[in-house]
């Protein structure tokens, strides 16, 4: 099995090490990067990496099997263990403990197949998403999907566009949508404030609608200027979990989210990208699959406010699986 991580027409191979330490990603080279909701850091150091190497990554992709899936997909909540989670937020909420959480079930099958390579192209074709993303390492496969912008780096200059907001289309689009994204880049602004200069933190883009395969997000940009003396420790831990995934505030929805969810969010929910000197681009990891030991696994999820009706966001869950599921349900 060939080692890399791909996105974007870049493509890096000839992996030389791995590290868990942010430190490492400070000497300048190449590092694909994977870090889990919960905080695991995994940094990937590749010596060949190419800038505009799409068809070729995806005529190597092709040629990958992927299994047909034979078992059906299990959640880690049933519809009424979702629902009676919402209003379990909803109570939190009416108790002052948070103002938003994002609340995720985690789908999984069991697969022959013994990494993600073979679902690239499907993706590509069926469900094109700005930070799609391929990640092999030992023991770690992955292929995402991703809509959702965590972090880019250009020099001093970082900038993060959380999606909070999501319908059919959008006029479906509800008030209680946009007050949610405009919470979030609050949020945001807040965690930029510990790494940025003084006055730098601006919002070039409020409530915009992107439109996705199957559905629209809403979307907002958050720059600043990082202060000279920032580590990308001190980034990682001013950023993550990222706002849009956990809630407001964060550190009472990360509380609340490992009472009611069952088990790891993983890869889901966290960052995938790449680091390359003071250049960067790390992505949400959400629309991802990733596999454990002959097990495939998909997370998908919900903000949930006072406004929320479970039912509604039960359907939520289901609209952003179900095109992505179905890509590789029939291969």
């Amino acid at each position: 099995m060939e080692f890399g991580f791909y996105r974007n027409g870049l493509w890096a191979r000839e992996l030389v090490e791995i590290s868990d330490d942010p430190v490492s990603l400070g000497d300048g080279n190449f590092w694909a990067v994977l870090i889990t909701y919960e905080g695991k850091m995994t940094f990937a150091r590749f010596a060949d990496v190419q800038r505009d190497a799409e068809g070729a990554f995806f005529e190597f992709a092709d040629t990958q099997p992927w299994y047909h899936l034979n078992s059906i997909w299990q959640s880690s909540l049933s519809r009424g263990e979702y629902v009676e989670a919402v209003e379990q937020v909803r109570s939190a909420i009416a108790r002052g403990e948070v103002y938003q959480t994002n609340l995720c079930r985690t789908l999984t099958t069991s697969t022959e197949s013994t990494h993600l390579l073979g679902v690239m192209s499907y993706l590509r074709r069926e469900n094109p998403a700005p930070y799609l993303s391929s990640l092999e390492l030992p023991g770690i496969s992955i292929a995402s999907a991703s809509p959702e912008l965590l972090l880019e780096r250009e020099g001093s200059l970082i900038t993060s566009s959380p999606i909070k907001g999501t319908a059919k289309n959008a006029y479906e689009l509800l008030e209680k949508d946009r007050a949610e994204n405009v919470m979030i880049v609050d949020l945001v602004r807040h965690d930029f404030g510990s790494l940025c200069i003084t006055g730098s933190i601006h919002i070039p883009r409020l409530l915009g609608v992107e439109e996705h395969p199957g559905l629209v997000h809403l979307v907002s940009d958050i720059q600043g200027t990082l202060r000279s003396d920032i580590s990308w420790g001190e980034i990682f831990s001013a950023i993550l979990p990222a706002g849009s995934i956990s809630g407001a505030p964060k550190s009472s929805a990360i509380e609340l989210i490992a009472k009611i969810e069952r088990g790891e969010r993983g890869p889901y929910c966290g960052a995938i990208g790449w680091v390359h000197g003071a250049r960067a681009e790390l992505a949400v990891g959400i629309r991802t699959f990733w596999l454990e030991s002959g097990t495939l696994k998909f997370g998908t999820g919900a903000g949930i406010t006072w406004g929320s009706e479970p039912e509604l966001e039960w359907a939520e869950t289901e609209l952003k699986a179900s095109r992505l599921l179905s890509i590789v349900n029939q291969r």
